[in-house]
């Protein structure tokens, strides 16, 4: 008996070791790539364009069908969908590498994309259907330090293969990764489904989230380059709120919705993806434009810019997993405002670095930053989870992944706008970077803001959620 038991629990975490393993390589791809675009360029006489869609293919099928991965892994099996979505994420990425020119290449980051979004959801389902609420939030802890460690060594591993082997292996070293994944999956994974009641696709729901999504997502991506005010931008702005605002409509009246719109009369459901969303909003952008600000203005190098992360992304391994012990006991109420309240001072801290600095300036911000992440996107993500059916755990980790790529989108686009405000000539010119500075430290003002605002959502919001297993388990103690 107790070695049944034993070989059960051992089993939970290889599940957690698959997931990771898929998780990893999707956060990966979310910043490897960056650092090896001038390589791509070269390599494959790419033009500006279209080396802006090489990221931007990704980028918008990623976000565009995460809600609609949910949903299917939901209907057809949590394990299921997560394989389809390592089969297609580790293909893409193989073709991806062979590339011979640049149609190619986007053509397979757009299916990379779409592997992505069916995975991605998948491994917070599995999660949430594998281990019992006493052990969720550690387990989501390492989830997210996972998650944590590949957006930061990204640039990094990207900077050593473009510099001391070639561009293609930014993409092939998402093949073992993703073989191996699927064989542990099947060993480790046991099935989970939607059973709750009579299930079928909602191809209304499916069609006007996915348009929604993409006409959003599109549109802050592009904003700053056509501009805010553009036709097309606006355009693509009214067409994200009709569709969205269909997608409601039709959510409200189907027997068998695609996303159960009283999930969101939860407050804790609610106020958790707030917070998730607004703590992308204000970090995102800040990665995106500290490396400019690092690389184009400080002066250091692609992989030494990659390494200047390593505080930040070490102290968030080390500390989400115990941050998700901590919500598995107190609840993430107060570790949510905790933590984004320091990622508001860290910001704050960056913004004291200018034209002078150097990695001893910038180790502060990083520092406080990396203990504010580790207590905001761990007790964030558990909060979410807590608040939704087993069952729902698909939709539910879609809805969450999806308001953090949302507002990743969306902090870029609102410091690229804080940035194009106050730098006014090119980059030749001898005025650039103060120009550039000042923008900068305007644009962490800003997100330092939202940190903050954040941090009073999640306050008011958020509260510890008692399954009826937890009560049960109590009352079966005493």
């Amino acid at each position: 008996m107790k070695a049944r038991l034993f070989a059960e629990e051992n089993r939970k975490w290889w599940t957690l070791g698959a997931v990771s393993f898929g998780l990893f390589m999707i956060m990966l791809d979310n910043t490897v790539v960056n650092v090896a675009l001038p390589s791509m360029q070269r390599s494959l006489h790419i033009g500006p364009s279209e080396l802006e869609w090489v990221v931007v293919a990704y980028a918008l099928t990623f976000a565009t069908l995460m809600l609609t991965g949910g949903k299917l892994a939901d209907l057809y099996g949590r394990r299921l969908l997560f394989i389809v979505g390592l089969v297609i994420f580790t293909g893409a990425s193989l073709a991806c590498g062979l590339a011979p020119n640049a149609g190619f290449l986007i053509g397979a980051r757009t299916v990379q994309g779409i592997g992505a979004a069916i995975m991605n959801p998948a491994t917070l389902g599995i999660i949430t259907a594998t281990f019992p609420p006493r052990q969720r939030g550690t387990a989501i802890g390492i989830w997210a330090g996972v998650s944590a460690m590949a957006l930061a060594i990204g640039p990094l591993v990207g900077g050593l293969l473009t510099e001391k082997v070639n561009w293609s292996w930014v993409f092939y070293i998402n093949v073992p990764v993703g073989i191996l994944a699927v064989f542990v999956t099947l060993w480790a994974v046991d099935e989970s489904r939607d059973t709750s009641e009579e299930q079928r696709l909602d191809l209304p729901g499916l069609l006007t989230s996915g348009i929604g999504l993409f006409a959003l997502t599109y549109a802050l991506i592009e904003a700053n380059s056509r501009g805010w005010g553009s036709p097309e931008i606006l355009g693509l702005f009214a067409l994200c709120v009709a569709a969205l605002a269909a997608f409601v409509l039709f959510e409200s009246r189907q027997r068998i919705p695609m996303l159960d719109l009283a999930l969101f009369r939860n407050p804790t459901f609610t106020g958790a993806n707030v917070a998730m969303l607004m703590v992308a909003l204000a970090m995102f952008g800040v990665f995106f434009y500290n490396s400019l600000f690092i690389q184009n203005i400080l002066g250091y190098s692609a992989i030494q810019t990659g390494a200047m992360f390593l505080p930040m992304t070490l102290l968030i391994i080390l500390i989400a997993p115990q941050a998700g012990r901590l919500s598995d006991r107190l609840g993430s109420r107060w570790l949510i405002g905790v933590g984004m309240t320091l990622l508001s001072v860290s910001l704050v801290l960056f913004a004291q670095v200018g034209l002078g600095g150097n990695f001893w300036n910038l180790l502060p911000a990083l520092l406080v930053g990396g203990v504010g992440m580790a207590l905001t996107m761990t007790p964030a993500t558990a909060a979410a989870m807590s608040a939704v059916a087993r069952d729902k755990a698909g939709v539910g980790s879609a809805v969450l992944n999806t308001s953090r790529q949302i507002g990743g989108s969306l902090g870029i686009a609102i410091m690229g706008a804080v940035l194009a405000h106050y730098v006014l000539v090119p980059r030749t010119s001898l005025a650039f970077p103060a120009e550039f500075v000042l923008g900068y430290h305007r644009a962490l003002y800003v997100a330092a803001g939202i940190a903050l605002a954040g941090a009073a959502v999640a306050v008011a919001t958020v509260r510890k959620t008692v399954h009826v297993e937890e009560s049960l388990a109590e009352s079966l103690a005493a």
